[in-house]
């Protein structure tokens, strides 16, 4: 479900509502941006409220349930504004507005106790990264074959028109997200993770989610995470741009783009997860996962930019691409694994601190700066497009250098920046295996310390 808008917002919401409604970009920028408001509010409320929650299906599985028809219809309403609506740019806005807001607020009450179950299924220091490095595999998975086997099917070319610039075809795409969440949210539904006996917080929904951030280790997860994903969301967003106009790929080059080089990086990374998580400490994974992705983002378009690079339409041109995309896919999903699972063990740590667990409230912050990267992306490339002037009706191979020029260099700026500052902000993360071992422990044993100065 997750996946599916994530799917959604990286891949065709800009390019369907600027380059094919015709929305201006930064419009269409800030009102997905405003989306994001609602969500500041929505996740902590989910969070703790499913913290809190007790009943027969335990804590989590009644908000997943709640959560799935209206997820569903969302992308259908998503991807099918009236035609009406394209006579006014204000219209067209308040209808993307309106459906964002339906999609995320329901998307919350699925993904944020879908999330916190992965700490319910195993306390072990690794094992939890393997459990959450499962749902992250899958997440990525769907969120590339998705979108890959659209762009080969409903946005297909056919009888020479490029069916990624007709908007008829994307009520399809719609559908097929819908039926996909659907399918596999109804199947979530049905498998039941464990349900511990825990005692219910004293604290309100409110104070308990604002002690998270009292916590030193979780708040430089949360600002390395926030520009960790806002680069990724940078890129991602960017990406199907610069494929179309930049490197002028087909649909199905495209495609193979997205589907080829991710599947073998979620294969090589749970492949190799034991190697990392039982030789390196998570901050130190994060630190070399994040310097390999900006090493990556250096050799692909400044070389292109100095003319190195052959010709578009060449096999080379595809092949680097290619390379580009896994090694970027492999370590940012070992980022994101290792994240996550980091934010397991600051449950672990808030549990022996003050005495009840709440990785409701924790993954809801997390899950929060990650959806910043399907808001803050787009709204970055929709203001890049009206600053280097890439508009509705330009084809692939008919925009001027110039704006190609541009749409290079703002992406690396865009991508590369919050790189840095995300690699900066790891070395505050001084949890190691051995203090979490510790500490649960004593949590076992009843134990649990009260010395909130230690925090």
């Amino acid at each position: 479900m997750y996946a599916a808008k994530e799917a959604a917002y990286t891949m065709f919401v800009l390019l369907f509502y600027t380059q094919v409604l015709g929305l201006s970009g930064t419009l269409t920028g800030l009102v997905i941006s405003i989306s994001l408001l609602f969500d500041a509010v929505s996740d902590p409320l989910v969070g703790a409220w499913s913290d809190r929650l007790r009943s027969p299906m335990g804590r989590r599985r009644p908000f997943m349930i709640w959560g799935l028809i209206p997820t569903g219809l969302g992308f259908i309403g998503l991807f099918t504004p009236p035609e009406v609506l394209g006579e006014s740019q204000y219209a067209l806005a308040g209808w993307l507005l309106f459906w964002s807001l339906w999609v995320r607020i329901a998307v919350t009450f699925f993904a944020i106790p879908h999330l916190a179950q992965s700490t319910d299924i195993t306390q072990d220091y690794h094992e939890r990264s393997k459990v959450i490095g499962a749902r992250m595999a899958v997440m990525f998975f769907v969120s590339v074959i998705l979108p890959a086997v659209a762009l080969t099917t409903i946005f297909a070319e056919q009888d020479g028109v490029d069916g990624r610039f007709v908007s008829d075809r994307y009520f399809y795409y719609g559908l097929m997200s819908c039926l996909l969440v659907w399918i596999t949210g109804t199947v979530t539904c049905c498998l039941r993770a464990p349900t511990p006996a825990l005692p219910l917080p004293s604290q309100s929904v409110i104070t308990a989610f604002l002690t998270t951030f009292s916590n030193r280790n979780f708040r430089f997860l949360l600002g390395y995470d926030i520009f960790a994903t806002v680069s990724y969301g940078v890129i991602v967003s960017l990406n199907m741009l610069a494929w179309i106009y930049f490197w002028e790929f087909s649909a199905f080059e495209i495609s193979l783009i997205l589907a080829g080089p991710s599947l073998v990086a979620i294969g090589a990374v749970m492949a190799t997860l034991n190697f990392w998580v039982y030789r390196y400490e998570k901050p130190q994974i994060l630190r070399f996962a994040l310097g390999m992705m900006m090493l990556n983002g250096i050799w692909l378009y400044p070389p292109r930019l100095l003319g190195w690079w052959p010709d578009n339409g060449e096999p080379l041109i595809l092949w680097i691409n290619l390379l580009f995309m896994f090694v970027f896919m492999y370590f940012f999903l070992l980022r994101a694994i290792m994240s996550q699972s980091i934010a397991a063990d600051i449950a672990d740590e808030h549990d022996y601190h003050f005495g009840h667990r709440q990785e409701g409230s924790f993954f809801a912050a997390l899950n929060f700066s990650t959806k910043m990267a399907s808001v803050l992306g787009p709204a970055y490339g929709g203001a890049v497009l009206d600053i280097i002037g890439l508009n509705r009706g330009m084809s692939p191979g008919s925009v001027p250098e110039t704006v190609l020029d541009g749409l290079a260099g703002w992406y690396m700026a865009g991508a590369g920046a919050p790189l840095v500052l995300a690699f900066f902000l790891t070395f505050g993360m001084l949890l190691t295996r051995a203090e979490i071992t510790r500490m649960q422990v004593a949590v076992a044993q009843g134990s649990t310390s009260d010395n909130r100065s230690a925090l």
